[in-house]
């Protein structure tokens, strides 16, 4: 793996799939056609005790395959905070990932990230985190954050294989949704200010 700091936000190649800030909004029009979707044989439970609560993985009886509902608002406006880096074959986005800088607690929030289902397994997910950190460090973020979902155990470790960890839940965050009864799950990664 590059070292932290030392790749270009600009683009960088890895094998045939090149890496970059999105340059247009036709490029960003195509990374919105990558259906959001996953399938896992675990869910994540949220345990509540007297003390508080504990997330355990629990092995499901029957494998569940989740897709997405195209839910988001359309929002036209990009903020001056946020970027969005892509994956490209050639010239198909094969994946995305956007984030948010928050300056008022020096928060990078990874608002979405999505690899198309022929591409994952390729270490796609985690060069576009990478680039997401890069990003967090140059802005002087103190740590990296995103939601998930409890039934997406695939995405929650290879977040922890990232150095992701549990920082909070939501139980209500998806009522009234397609995804009623899950629960939003919170992880965060603490960067080491610069020069550490």
């Amino acid at each position: 793996m590059t070292p932290p700091g030392s790749r270009s936000a600009q683009s960088e190649t890895a094998g045939a799939i090149t890496y970059r800030v999105a340059e247009s909004e036709s490029e960003s029009d195509r990374s919105a056609v990558i259906r959001g979707e996953f399938t896992s044989d675990t869910v994540f439970e949220v345990v509540v005790s007297e003390d508080g609560f504990g997330i355990r993985p629990t092995r499901l009886d029957a494998t569940i395959h989740k897709v997405f509902p195209d839910d988001e608002p359309e929002d036209d406006e990009t903020s001056e905070n946020g970027r969005r880096f892509v994956a490209l074959d050639g010239d198909d986005v094969c994946g995305y990932v956007d984030t948010e800088y928050e300056p008022w607690n020096r928060r990078l929030v990874i608002a979405d990230i999505e690899v198309a289902g022929a591409y994952r397994g390729r270490g796609i997910g985690r060069a576009l985190m990478d680039h997401a950190i890069d990003r967090a460090r140059e802005r002087g973020a103190g740590h990296v954050w995103l939601e998930v979902t409890n039934v997406n155990a695939p995405a929650i470790r290879a977040y922890q294989r990232m150095g992701f960890t549990f920082c909070g839940l939501d139980t209500s965050l998806y009522s009234g949704t397609e995804s009623e009864g899950e629960i939003a799950l919170y992880m965060s990664l603490f960067l080491a200010p610069a020069g550490e």
